[in-house]
């Protein structure tokens, strides 16, 4: 998140740098970690994790380091806050598909102006994730991210698909075409494996752009793993 462009502008561009990071779990590690890396962003910038079992909230409060970074109990209302950036992951992953729109909804609707949110799946290592960067006016992009040498084909990220994708990646839906398209690419990238799994990723991601994908970034974010394109690429149904 610190690394994405629209993040950064949005965290630099706010008059309150307020920044909500919902269900972090039974452990605040996460959050822990995101105030640090944004804190790089802004060095102002307030975190507040948000959970609602009240057990948990208790437990994390000796990580707390107010008011950079405090707890509290909450869910997609925000606990009635206007931040600018809330980050959502492993959470809606336990509801319906049919649900997600309104949870969206729910949280854009307290962001500050300009703001946004960060919705997603990991796993448990954060190795392997998807998320969906949405603004006001709805999802704008969808970014895979691993560690290379963990995957023997893009499309195992399929797994940790955010919930709004996870039953779409069937054959005639955009975000299965993608996967099919990565996987070809990174067949046909397999020459550059003898230079790394990070420099074989980037290959992919060349030559899925130069496919005619709309792929966003640089070779800088894809050799970190990272690969973002307009959602527009993905819409299920589109």
């Amino acid at each position: 998140m610190a690394g994405s462009r629209l993040v950064r502008a949005a965290l630099r561009g706010a008059t309150d740098p307020l920044v909500v990071d919902v269900g972090y779990g039974a452990s605040p590690v996460t959050t822990v970690e995101l105030a640090a890396r944004l804190a790089t962003v802004r060095a102002d910038v307030r975190v507040l994790g948000l959970e609602l079992d009240p057990e948990r909230v208790a437990a994390a409060v000796p990580a707390a380091d107010p008011p950079r970074l405090t707890f509290g109990r909450g869910g997609f209302e925000l606990a009635g806050t206007r931040p600018v950036l809330v980050r959502a992951f492993n959470v809606l992953r336990q509801y319906t598909e049919a649900e997600v729109a309104a949870a969206w909804s729910t949280m854009l609707g307290r962001l500050s102006p300009g703001g946004l949110l960060v919705e997603g799946t990991c796993d448990e290592l954060g190795r392997r994730c998807c998320w969906v960067t949405l603004s006001a006016a709805g999802p704008a992009l969808f970014t895979l991210a691993c560690r290379p040498a963990d995957l023997a084909q893009p499309s195992d990220l399929a797994e940790r698909l955010p919930k709004a994708l996870i039953h779409r990646n069937v054959p005639g839906e955009p975000v299965h075409a993608l996967f099919a398209a990565l996987d070809r690419c990174w067949a046909t990238a397999a020459p550059f494996t003898a230079f790394g799994p990070r420099a074989r990723w980037v290959e992919t991601a060349r030559l899925l752009a130069a496919d005619g994908w709309p792929v966003r970034d640089d070779r800088k974010r894809w050799r970190l793993g990272e690969l973002t394109l307009d959602w527009a690429a993905v819409t299920p149904g589109g």
